[in-house]
């Protein structure tokens, strides 16, 4: 890893301005009742140190398990339990998260952090190689891909969550546990079509970006529904 501090810079704010921009967008939804900016700046930074924590698992994950698409499917339930342990360790057991909207906006943040951070630690080869142009548009528009993907995988989490904050216990845990396996089949899909793919088929990409978006669309509409519950 480059030491140069240009380098880092960089590649800081490359992977961090499509991830603030994104979360604006989502803040803009939530206008009329914003969370506290400071507790989500610390959700934000959370997400970002969740990379840290869940890079060592996902290398112990690569040395123990010799099926690749097992690997995938591993590697993608850590960054999602992960994103979701970064939420849990700033707002449990506090009166942060009590109303159904919560939950999308604090794990759509958290995933932003880790994306961010993520895209960061993606960028720094190719800038130290000083290959910029290549560092744009390599790794499949990752820019595109990888943010979109943290966003929506861990809004549907959020999504499903927010439904379910006023229900029973046992309607709650249920509601976690099929928020998690539509969030861990989403982010596993996208990467195995992406990887199957290759970098140099782009109408592939496009059409795995297409998927992408609709399940962003949708996730929008819902965000709408649990919005009105509040």
């Amino acid at each position: 890893m480059t030491n140069d501090p240009k380098t880092l810079g960089l590649a800081f704010l490359g992977g961090i301005i499509p991830s603030l921009l994104w979360l604006w967008f989502w803040l803009r939804e939530d206008k009329k009742n914003p969370e506290p900016k400071g507790l989500l700046t610390i959700v934000f930074i959370m997400g970002m140190a969740a990379v840290a924590l869940v890079l060592p698992i996902q290398k112990a994950i690569q040395d123990s398990v010799s099926s690749p698409d097992a690997q995938l499917i591993l590697w993608a339930s850590a960054e999602e339990i992960m994103k979701y342990i970064a939420v849990l360790a700033v707002v449990y057991r506090t009166n942060f998260a009590d109303e159904p909207i919560d939950w999308p906006i604090y794990l759509i943040t958290a995933a932003l952090g880790f994306a961010a951070l993520e895209n960061a630690l993606f960028l720094m080869k190719p800038l130290s190689l000083d290959q910029t142009t290549v560092s744009l548009l390599t790794g499949q528009l990752r820019f595109l891909g990888s943010t979109l993907l943290h966003t929506v995988a861990s809004g549907i989490l959020g999504i499903a969550i927010g439904i379910s904050l006023r229900l029973s216990w046992f309607k709650r845990q249920w509601h976690l546990l099929v928020g998690f396996l539509f969030a861990i089949a989403l982010h596993s899909l996208f990467n195995f079509f992406i990887i199957r793919s290759g970098s140099q088929d782009f109408l592939e990409i496009l059409k795995v970006f297409g998927f992408l978006w609709v399940v962003a669309i949708i996730v929008m509409l819902l965000f709408e529904k649990v919005r009105r519950m509040n």
